[in-house]
């Protein structure tokens, strides 16, 4: 979710701005500010938000190894109503897939929001590796297969026709957007039965669904259950708390990543902070950490379409500024490693101990900054994808992709303004191993 788009977003980041501010300032604060800082190594074409740019914002990414070649591998990533963008890991762009038209005039468009992989899925013509795509414009899943030796490109779409809208009764609940949001895959090892963790929009809701294989190497999906996060929460002081947002908004979750070893599906509630809950969807979710702004009382002024913010009874977190974004896993050997966690409120990198019996502890973060004038640092950090593993000679130590929200240099739109940029940055994950002291 951009981070200037909503009134409760505004309010948070006044809120977490205040408060890095703050911290920057006091001896306590300097974890906040002095956090380690990696570069870039390079990043793809500028998307634009407009209709010259074709609607693109991007989003989220995911990274493919071509085990084959894995210095041909590939990052898929969504671009909203710019549909699909694949890049090699040069950041050039491969392939642009677009999003689907609406059914009519006056029904929302297509809009590709996140995107996870799944390898060697089960489908009617064999096996195969899959891309996996919520569009939010159409409350559906999408899946494309992917081929690298494909001439037209390595991604076909796979999805089977009658696919449901996942939370949707009729198009006009779709025009609605409650729809389809945030997404992880996962593959259970005891059964070997592969599903996507669905989130909805502007909801606590999150569905389970099973990908499902359809005549002519087509790829549907099932909705085995759903579990609800909680909206309001008991403070230590005895009141209840909610957290800020426009009438009928309740808080919801995007960045999402399932730890395929434990299937432990960690679900980032963008003003709460992260849970931690068993991937079925059974049991009881647990918050791992929670927000700075957690606890910090608000009233929404139907005026300015603003909250209006009180004040800091201090229950919120340390590490997380509103939004929690782009979770993913950096896998290590026998169990180990770290969950990453954008904080987009201050422009951090949160890492946590990947297990669980540890309490998923923090561990420390990091920034991305400016390694020059053009390969600038990341703003308002969506989503967030790692791959630990060799990917030839350019990532021999794995790479890390993330999104950047505010894209520069600026490019004039010809009115006056300056027109809205989004991109995408490589970063080598040896670097940010070295610098945050994994």
């Amino acid at each position: 979710m951009r981070a200037h788009r909503t009134p409760r977003r505004a309010a948070a980041l006044a809120l977490g701005t205040a408060l890095v501010s703050l911290l920057a300032t006091s001896p306590a604060g300097a974890g906040t500010s002095g956090l380690p800082v990696v570069t870039a190594t390079s990043e793809a074409a500028a998307l634009y938000d407009d209709e010259a740019g074709g609607n693109s914002d991007a989003d989220d990414p995911a990274i493919w190894r071509n085990a084959a070649d894995p210095g041909r591998s590939l990052v898929v990533a969504t671009a909203k109503e710019g549909g699909l963008k694949v890049y090699d890991l040069g950041a050039r762009l491969v392939q642009s897939l677009s999003a689907p038209k609406p059914p009519a005039e006056d029904d929302a468009p297509g809009r590709f929001n996140n995107v996870d992989l799944v390898s060697g899925l089960r489908t009617s013509a064999g096996r195969t590796d899959v891309a996996v795509v919520t569009d939010r414009g159409n409350d559906r899943l999408r899946i494309y297969r992917i081929d690298p030796s494909r001439p037209g490109g390595p991604l076909t779409d796979v999805t089977d026709p009658a696919a449901a809208p996942v939370f949707s009764a009729d198009q006009s609940e779709i025009n609605d957007q409650r729809t389809a949001y945030g997404l992880a895959t996962w593959t259970n090892k005891a059964t070997g039965r592969t599903y996507a963790l669905v989130s909805q929009r502007e909801r606590t809701r999150l569905a389970l669904l099973e990908l499902v294989p359809a005549a002519g190497g087509k790829v549907g999906y099932r909705k085995v259950r759903t579990l609800d996060l909680p909206s309001s929460f008991r403070l230590p002081d005895g009141t209840s708390w909610s957290a800020c947002a426009e009438p009928g908004e309740l808080p919801q979750v995007e960045g999402m990543v399932v730890d395929p070893a434990t299937g432990t599906l960690y679900a980032g509630q963008e003003d709460i902070g992260i849970w931690r809950l068993r991937a079925d969807l059974t049991g009881k979710p647990v918050l791992v950490d929670r927000t700075k702004e957690f606890g910090v009382p608000g009233v929404y002024d139907e005026a300015t379409e603003e909250c209006v913010l009180g004040a800091d009874p201090g229950y919120g977190g340390k590490r997380l500024s509103a939004d929690v974004e782009g979770l993913t896993l950096l896998q290590q050997r026998g169990g180990a490693g770290y969950l990453l966690a954008s904080s987009q409120g201050d422009n951090t990198f949160a890492l946590y101990d990947r297990d669980v019996r540890k309490g998923n502890a923090y561990e420390g973060g990091f920034r991305v900054g400016a390694a020059s004038e053009n390969l600038d640092s990341v703003e308002e950090c969506d989503g967030a994808a790692i791959l630990n593993a060799p990917l030839g000679k350019r990532y021999p130590r794995g790479l890390l992709v993330v999104q950047d929200g505010q894209e520069t240099p600026e490019v004039p739109d010809g009115e006056g303004g300056m027109r809205t940029a989004t991109g995408f940055k490589f970063v080598d994950l040896g670097a940010v191993v070295d610098a945050a002291g994994l």
